[in-house]
């Protein structure tokens, strides 16, 4: 039985949100929490909350069942890109450079073994 959570307009970039993507991918639930809590990066802290919503989610839909004892992988992460906001900043000679502010979209699949 898998559980799936999402989380939409995340205010990084999303190259940024896929390193941190990149080192849970495929882990046991606990060692992946273990990870997102010590991550230094700005992602680690958002994915933290994503993965502690897919358990919840998981825990609703098997009431029965232990956290513990499933053995629930982390199946899945994927970041996409969101809406970006985009600004211009004055350059030199009357030019202006354009910035863009990027966001993205986290969908966790989190599964048992």
């Amino acid at each position: 039985m898998e559980a799936v959570a999402k989380l939409k307009n995340v205010p990084t970039s999303p190259q940024k949100m896929r390193l941190v993507a990149d080192s849970i991918r495929g882990k046991e639930v606990s060692k992946a929490l273990n990870i997102l809590r010590f991550e230094t990066k700005v992602g680690g802290a958002i994915l933290e909350k994503v993965l502690l919503s897919a358990l919840a989610n998981w825990q609703e839909k098997n009431s029965s069942e232990k956290i513990e004892d499933a053995g629930l992988v982390v199946k899945t992460v994927f970041i996409d890109g969101g809406a970006m906001v985009k600004r211009l900043r004055p350059a030199p000679q009357g030019r202006g450079h354009r910035i863009r502010k990027r966001s993205n979209h986290i969908t966790m699949i989190v599964d048992s073994k």
